[in-house]
Order: structure tokens, then C-alpha cells, then sequence
């Protein structure tokens, strides 16, 4: 091989020009980039497995080729060369796909407000993706590339639904161990510890001196009350949405009731568990504050 085979992408379709490639990283911000001759996921979970989605690509794929000769066809039948053929279909094809190409930011919110500008589909959440698969359209596509079944879809469908309701109930019953075990023993503790320490200065030197000069421990002592009791009392709605999921019969109706209803109180538990940790006294703290798992002691 060449260098110049390298550097060139040579399709070998007259009047289209051998195109440069760029050894690059040049699709950094994409979260699905082409690379040259393949597509590369990226950021993808370590308990995530790209097959499924490769699945997709390779039917859609499949499909699309078979209607690109379908075209290329029926062209060269009214009379047009084979490359000349190519040719126009595949300009035909540019235009037809001008709304679903973006060189911007996928990962950023630019690509979103431009997806609903051009009026593509935006599912925000896993159990709305999934409801894709039970589609008219996506079924049919499989079903006639012998790919896979409506009925062996429906499978897959179910196992991710079921799949997903597991995952956020783990980390329902996690959360809810952690603020009960962990995170309101450590905050009551050193919130004594703060009182008991006011009132001895109360004691010593009199009860307006004393105030005085426990003033920065009272607020101390009122922004622990705030956080600890906005957390518990987010946690309990957790558990009561997470019981109520919990007697729905489908799959599918408890995968949304779980995103909808319970999913959406980790952000604000995490964020009031997050402001006692930079309050609370490292000896009352038993988990590895976020500084200790950045820098090792």
C-alpha cells in the first residue's frame, strides 16, 4: 500500500473526485462519529453492549442499499450510464438527507434545539426510546430482512423494559439505604456536636454573649436542619413512587412510571447529600468524601 492510499479515499465513480481522507480526530464532539469506514460509539457504559445498536445500523444499512440499486436501476433503464446513474442518486440523496446531518455539537444543546427545528424525534429518556421497537415501521423493516421477527423484537422489547426497571429500582433502594444509613446518622451527629457546644458557651458566658458568639455555629446548625430535611422528605416521596410503580403489571407502563415517578428525585436527594457533605466534620462523614476519591492521602 501507498502513502497515497493511505491519505485518498478512492471510490472509483466516475466525476466524483477521490476524496482526502484526515487522520484527524475530526469528530470529537460527535457522539456516533464515522470514522473513515466505520461508525464509533463513544462514551459508551461499561455495562453497555453496542451489538443491538450495530444491529440497527447494519438493517438500515441493508435496506438502504437495496433502494439505492432499486433507483440506480431504474435510471440506467430510461437511459442513463451507469455512473451518471450514481451519480445523480446519490445528489438526490444529499438533498433527501440534508435534515438529519449536523457538524455541530452533538453532545451539546445547540444539536437539540436544532433537532426540534427540523422536526426530528428527541426521546429524552430510556423507556420512550424503547417504545420505538414495537413501531409499525420498525417491525416491518426487520421482518422483511429476515433480521428479526415481530415476535422476537416484542422479546427484546420486554427485556429492556424489565432490564430498566431493575437498574433505577437498585438505585432507589441504594439511595434510600445511604440517606438512612450514612447520610442522617452523620448529619444528626455532628449537628449534636454543633448544639451541645452552642449551649456550652450559653453556659459559660451568659446567654447573650454566648449567642453572640455561637452565631456562625447557629447558622451552621440551621443550614444542617434545611438540607437533612429537605432530603428525607424528597426520599419519602421516592419510596411512596417507587411503591406505587412497584404494583403496575406491565412492563412497559413500570419502566415509564419508574422514569417519571421515581428517577426524577435522585438529581435533588444528590444535591442536598452533596451540601451537608461540604458542612458535615470528616470524622462524622463514613463515605469517601469526593476530594478524598480525587486525591489520594
Amino acid at each position: 500500500m501507498t502513502p497515497e492510499d493511505k491519505t485518498e479515499l478512492k471510490l472509483n465513480i466516475g466525476k466524483i473526485p477521490q476524496i482526502l481522507l484526515d487522520n484527524t480526530d475530526r469528530n470529537r464532539t460527535s457522539p456516533f462519529a464515522f470514522t473513515g469506514n466505520k461508525f464509533e460509539f463513544r462514551a459508551v457504559g461499561s455495562s453497555a453492549n453496542c451489538s443491538s445498536a450495530m444491529i440497527v445500523l447494519n438493517t438500515i444499512m441493508a435496506n438502504q442499499l437495496k433502494i439505492f440499486k432499486k433507483s440506480v436501476d431504474a435510471r440506467i433503464a430510461k437511459g442513463d450510464a451507469k455512473d451518471e446513474a450514481i451519480l445523480k442518486e446519490l445528489q438526490q440523496l444529499i438533498k433527501d438527507s440534508k435534515k438529519i446531518r449536523f457538524e455541530g455539537n452533538g453532545y451539546g444543546d445547540e444539536w437539540v434545539k436544532e433537532a426540534e427545528k427540523r422536526g426530528l424525534s428527541n426521546l429524552k429518556d430510556t423507556p420512550r426510546a424503547l417504545k420505538v421497537w414495537s413501531d409499525k415501521k420498525v417491525t416491518k423493516l426487520f421482518d422483511d430482512l429476515n433480521v428479526l421477527t415481530p415476535r422476537e423484537l416484542h422479546a427484546r422489547q420486554e427485556i429492556e423494559f424489565e432490564s430498566y426497571v431493575y437498574k433505577i429500582q437498585i438505585e432507589a433502594r441504594v439511595i434510600g439505604d445511604m440517606v438512612q444509613n450514612y447520610i442522617i446518622p452523620a448529619a444528626v451527629s455532628y449537628q449534636n456536636k454543633l448544639i451541645a457546644n452552642v449551649q456550652g458557651l450559653i453556659d459559660v458566658l451568659g446567654a447573650k454573649a454566648g449567642k453572640d458568639a455561637a452565631k456562625g455555629q447557629v447558622e451552621l446548625i440551621s443550614k444542617i436542619s434545611e438540607h437533612l430535611n429537605k432530603m428525607m422528605d424528597v426520599n419519602s416521596k421516592m419510596l411512596e413512587a417507587r411503591k406505587k410503580a412497584n404494583k403496575l403489571e406491565g412492563h412497559e407502563d413500570k419502566s415509564i412510571a419508574y422514569c417519571d415517578t421515581v428517577k426524577v428525585h435522585f438529581d435533588e436527594i444528590r444535591y442536598h447529600v452533596d451540601k451537608l457533605e461540604l458542612i458535615i466534620d470528616d470524622e462524622e462523614w463514613r463515605l469517601p468524601k469526593f476530594r478524598e476519591m480525587l486525591f489520594t492521602r
